[in-house]
């Protein structure tokens, strides 16, 4: 679809795209008794995006894995057409369940009043998923086709179609830190490199496995002749990472704490500042604290993209709408109890208690910006907490459909209650692969941007930590100092009107005079 956006506000020059944009916002001060005072605030912004889309390269760590092998079969599928017949009928390739390819924006209003929408991905240029170049690592070293039959998530008829193009690829030699994911994995972990001359793993040269990262990252752009490299993390959750003083909480002490090999050096964060050093985005997928105080610091300092934690695909995603529908309805949710119960890797990976409290902690922090967005609700005369509930329970034979049953007690007027109780069973990754498309397509996006405020003479980047991303995770990572965006609605609102503005047209609203006026 081609669109022709006519704005004095945008303009095209030399391959980019400029635009002026007024940021306006309100400045809320609280004075002494309490009394709210609300300044209108304006900024003008140049904005400018290259319109020029890439060669881009994903390295994936957990390339073996069920998202690995289900992102890159969903490529091929769709880059080669192949159709499979299964009971249902014939089935064609797509990308449903991604924001990027299967959804749409609202741009307008025809002659008559009428909504106008079109694809997300005709607004401006991204890079097309089938264009992408995939690779990365695993400690698992399968080839692609056998990790694929073992991952049980596609159809055998698409497999077999999709076993000539993977049968010669095979990760490349992983990391393996035994004390950061659960000992049920050691029998998978048999493509490491750091490994001793006896064979044994070692973990007494981190920065060497920095450094071999680094070399991986170099050498796969220079072998596919890329533009860009991005780095995202969809193997296994690790425990919780220790913040120590001295150790991870600042870049100097990270760089020290990982060349002295200290045990609290976790194999992602090795991931995540060997790409940050490489000045390639670095995405992570699962729910451990990779993002310690030093690695922020770090990607700062180097003005290179990070963005996490924890892949948003089911039960949060529906958590992150449901809440914020409760609590702006003035109803008070005052439990949620979660249980899942899963057959996959990721399950079996999860029985092990301390890479559960990763997820836990994930999935708890959800609710947390919608209970604070109401003191009528929530305040110490009736209770500022809500109870939160979560459990994940490993049970092979349900394999990739994960079980979710949810039930959100709330709060009504005058002692009433209202009890909500939803069953959910979803294909894990086939939700979980979509939002790897969506957040390598947007993080490239991103570094496409630059801005300056009015008067300034240099373009800036986005901040390093790409918040950006937060529709797409399930516990947002933020700019030190500020409180993480959980809603799902403002999370979308937030993608959509920096594409309007880009294009030169005003941020989106429902005030609909067209019909609401005389």
């Amino acid at each position: 679809m081609s669109i022709d956006f006519k704005s004095s506000k945008a303009t095209k020059k030399d391959g980019h795209l400029h635009t002026k944009f007024t940021y306006e916002n309100s400045l809320v001060e609280k004075d002494a008794q309490g009394n709210l005072k609300v300044t209108p605030t304006a900024i003008d912004y140049d904005f400018k995006l290259d319109l020029t889309v890439p060669k881009v390269g994903l390295l994936l760590v957990g390339l073996g894995g069920n998202n690995g092998t289900t992102l890159v079969g969903s490529i091929l599928a769709n880059k080669h057409n192949i159709s499979f017949e299964n009971k249902e009928g014939v089935v064609k390739p797509n990308y449903y369940g991604s924001v990027t390819q299967s959804s749409t924006v609202k741009i307008g209003v025809d002659a008559e009043g009428n909504d106008v929408y079109a694809p997300f991905n005709s607004i401006v240029p991204f890079v097309s998923p089938n264009d992408l170049v995939v690779d990365g690592w695993d400690i698992s070293g399968l080839s692609l086709d056998k990790a694929m039959k073992r991952a049980k998530v596609l159809d055998v008829t698409l497999q077999k179609q999709l076993y000539p193009y993977l049968e010669n690829q095979k990760p490349m030699e992983s990391i393996y830190y035994p004390d950061f994911i659960a000992a049920n994995q050691g029998d998978r972990a048999d493509n490491v490199f750091n490994k001793d001359s006896k064979g044994n793993v070692f973990t007494g040269d981190k920065w060497k496995d920095v450094e071999k990262i680094r070399k991986d990252i170099r050498d796969f752009k220079e072998k596919n002749k890329l533009d860009k490299v991005i780095v995202l993390w969809t193997a296994n959750t690790e425990r919780y990472a220790d913040v120590l003083p001295q150790v991870n909480d600042t870049s100097d002490n990270l760089i020290a704490s990982i060349k002295s090999s200290h045990e609290e050096i976790a194999p992602s964060t090795i991931f995540a500042v060997a790409s940050i050093l490489e000045n390639v985005p670095y995405i992570n997928g699962s729910p451990q604290n990779t993002f310690v105080p030093g690695v922020i610091e770090l990607a700062e300092k180097h003005k290179s993209f990070i963005g996490g934690d924890d892949f948003k695909s089911g039960q949060t995603k529906i958590k992150s709408v449901l809440a914020q529908f409760l609590v702006d309805a003035g109803i008070k949710p005052i439990s949620i109890a979660s249980y899942n119960h899963l057959g996959n890797n990721d399950g079996y990976n999860l029985s092990a208690p301390k890479q559960f409290r990763s997820k836990e902690i994930s999935k708890q922090s959800v609710v947390d910006d919608m209970i604070e967005s109401n003191q009528i609700l929530y305040n110490k005369e009736s209770g500022d907490k809500v109870d939160h509930c979560i459990v994940i329970k490993y049970l092979p034979a349900v394999g990739d459909s994960k079980v979710a049953m949810d039930e959100y007690y709330s709060e009504l007027m005058l002692g009433g209650h209202n009890k909500i109780s939803i069953h959910n069973v979803c294909e894990d990754s086939l939700l979980a692969t979509p939002l790897i498309i969506d957040l390598v397509v947007v993080s490239e996006f991103l570094q496409r941007v630059t801005y300056k405020k009015e008067g300034e003479s240099e373009y800036n980047d986005f901040y390093a930590v790409l918040t950006l991303l937060s529709y797409w995770l399930k516990a947002p990572l933020s700019r030190p100092g500020f409180k993480p965006i959980n809603g799902l609605n403002k999370q979308r609102q937030a993608l959509e009107n920096l594409l309007r503005l880009l294009v030169g047209l005003p941020i989106n609203n429902e005030l609909r005079f067209e019909e609401r006026l005389v």
